[in-house]
């Protein structure tokens, strides 16, 4: 295997570990088995709860309990998504809508308690997937936000804290790159993690030229002050920093942590998952590895300094994000635990490392792959494969495999198959045309995965789903994305010598047959289970059906979706977002279906489950519809 991994002091890792003893952190409320209190369940990311009430026995008489409908959207406008992981602490449930509005729900009843619009009432089509709470004493506070602001709210009124940055809110353009007056564009669109009196963020920057960095930042939860920043486009005499051209820290974008992140309190460790740089399918600007893109990266919590990280992508010309929060799973093998990090990727790997020190768990080989052939892009010459667990997703397609719903259709396909360049997984993007599999969507979306630790079983929703790439000559006014460029990139002198004749292109794009699936014969989504101590899988199925798809006695389609899967101590796994809009309760062990329900609309939203009142409830966030364009969340119980 060829090493690429950079290893910071360790020492930093100790002295962490030291001071969670010698001081007692009060960030975070105490983890019991009745609350959901952070995004994916726990600050670990692993979407497991210890809840009993609910079993493989029962399951089947679950009920709708109450539907709560979020009210912020105006009537009228289009209906959003609402892909909020809703979290519990004491009894009360805190969810964000379609709209960015926060609320405070009884988790019993689904009355409301407070409401928050930072919008007033105008349309955003902006994603939110939650928020974070952070508490002190009888200091208890909401960290949520919208747009590029992050506000503190009092937990209990829902009133923003004017002692929090300007007035009870964060301006998350002020820090990064460029000047805030020059109008560029950055939000946050999945919730920090807390470590301390620290709440740490990634951002969501555009996928185009004139994107900022997307720096990982430390607040002061009291105050709102800026405490550190983690370039992942390196500055000078930073690690990672001959990884580009020299000026690229001056106009590079992306590399940003979109997706989540996860900490580990004890040892005093922030995990982050890092995106592609921009501009997604064009590189020539910005030639070498492009660290910290496509990296899992290790950093001290308190001082944001770097101790260890793993590139899972040299060079991305394929859009191909991490797309999910570092999992920090525990696993058992030979009777020993070992504390380690389980990153799924778009690509379909697992990539599974030692916790303190980075090393893989299992062999990853460098390897070969299909070379750019278009003037001045110099593309990776090898890319990393992890040789356990196998892939999760479909990594190779032929012309077998294309949609054979009809003859007709299936001629055509082949016909365009032949038409463009492919020659499987990283087929660079082409004059010709590209066809990418798998594609932007993944492999995995941001729903991530669930850990088991009883059974050290990773559960993983995949897509199998191509895109199709087109790359012209053009200039940057074609892309596919409205490109802005700040007046300090113009004035960099590096901007002058950029090579932007092929930046007008097309991605992003699902190649699909007549009947709106993906072009390829089914499964189109599927969950699996895999035991990260042997490598190995415990099952595979197919989730989600469209039925005018499946042929007689064949098994189900199985359909894309966004949402992860949550798993209980009762047996069971919890998992809605295909596109068939239902909510399946699974037996973790076995893949048997054992309940499900038909939402009102889509659900691109992973489940909570929490107890509330001596009474299990498994809720979620739905839609918005026609109806209510700013969403729902619905909670399921038994009688």
């Amino acid at each position: 295997m060829k090493k690429q991994r950079r290893f910071g002091s360790l020492t930093q890792v100790v002295l962490a570990a030291v001071s969670i003893w010698l001081i007692t952190s009060r960030s975070l409320p105490a983890q019991n088995d009745r609350s959901w209190s952070v995004y994916k369940g726990d600050e670990k990311s692993v979407n497991y709860s210890p809840l009993t009430q609910l079993t493989v026995d029962n399951v089947s008489s679950l009920k709708p309990a109450w539907t709560f409908a979020m009210h912020d959207r105006p009537a009228g406008s289009p209906p959003g998504t609402s892909e909020c992981n809703p979290i519990v602490v004491d009894g009360v449930m805190y969810a964000t809508s379609a709209q960015q509005g926060a609320y405070a729900i009884d988790a019993a009843s689904g009355k409301e308690v407070w409401s928050f619009d930072p919008i007033q009432g105008k349309t955003t089509g902006e994603v939110n997937r939650g928020l974070t709470y952070w508490e002190n004493g009888d200091d208890k506070r909401i960290l949520t936000s919208a747009n590029n602001f992050l506000y503190a709210l009092d937990a209990k009124t829902g009133k923003p804290i004017a002692s929090f940055g300007n007035n009870g809110k964060v301006d998350l353009k002020v820090g990064l790159r460029d000047d805030p007056k020059e109008g560029f564009y950055v939000s946050l669109t999945t919730p920090g993690g807390i470590y301390k009196n620290l709440i740490i963020i990634g951002c969501r920057t555009p996928d185009t030229y004139g994107s900022q960095p997307g720096f990982i930042r430390a607040y002061d939860c009291t105050s709102g002050q800026l405490v550190w920043t983690f370039h992942t486009v390196p500055y000078p005499g930073e690690l990672g920093y001959d990884t580009w051209p020299k000026d690229a820290y001056k106009v590079a974008g992306g590399a940003n942590n979109w997706a989540g992140l996860s900490i580990d309190s004890q040892r005093g460790m922030a995990f982050v998952a890092l995106g592609s740089a921009s501009y997604d399918f064009w590189g020539a600007e910005r030639k070498g590895n492009n660290l910290y893109a496509n990296c899992v990266v290790a950093l001290n919590a308190a001082t944001g300094k770097h101790i260890w990280h793993f590139q899972t992508v040299h060079h991305d010309l394929w859009d191909y994000d991490l797309p999910a929060p570092p999992a920090l799973v525990t696993i058992t093998k030979n009777g020993k635990p070992i504390d380690a990090v389980a990153q799924i990727t778009k690509q379909g790997f697992v990539f599974v490392f030692n916790r303190e020190t980075g090393e893989s768990l299992f062999p990853i080989e460098e390897r070969n792959v299909p070379q750019s052939q278009l003037p001045g892009e110099v593309s990776s010459p090898t890319q990393p494969f992890p040789l356990k667990p196998k892939p999760f997703a479909k990594q190779l397609i032929t012309e077998a495999d294309l949609s054979t719903y009809s003859a007709a259709d299936h001629d055509s396909l082949v016909k365009q198959f032949r038409s463009m360049r492919y020659t499987g997984l990283y087929s660079p993007p082409d004059l010709t045309g590209t066809i990418q599999f798998p594609g932007t969507r993944g492999g995995v979306e941001w729903g991530g995965a669930a850990f088991d630790a009883a059974s050290n079983l990773l559960y993983v929703k995949s897509n199998n789903a191509p895109d199709l790439i087109t790359i012209k000559k053009g200039t940057m006014h074609g892309a596919v994305e409205q490109v802005q460029l700040s007046a300090s990139q113009l004035a960099t002198p590096s901007r002058s010598a950029r090579d932007d004749q092929y930046v007008n292109s097309t991605g992003y794009k699902t190649w699909k047959d007549p009947s709106g699936n993906p072009a390829i014969t089914p499964p189109w989504g599927t969950l699996s289970a895999i035991d990260l101590a042997t490598g190995e899988y415990a099952w595979q199925m197919p989730l989600g059906n469209d039925p005018t798809h499946q042929k007689p006695g064949a098994p189900e389609t199985g359909q894309e979706g966004k949402a992860g899967p949550v798993v209980t101590a009762g047996g069971l796994l919890f998992i809605s977002g295909a596109a068939d809009n239902q909510l399946r309760a699974i037996d973790k062990k076995t893949g048997k279906l054992l309940w499900k329900t038909t939402l009102p609309a889509l659900a691109n939203a992973t489940v909570c489950t929490y107890q509330a009142k001596g009474r299990q409830y498994v809720a979620l966030s739905v839609g918005g519809d026609t109806a209510n364009p700013a969403g729902y969340i619905m909670a399921f119980a038994l009688p």
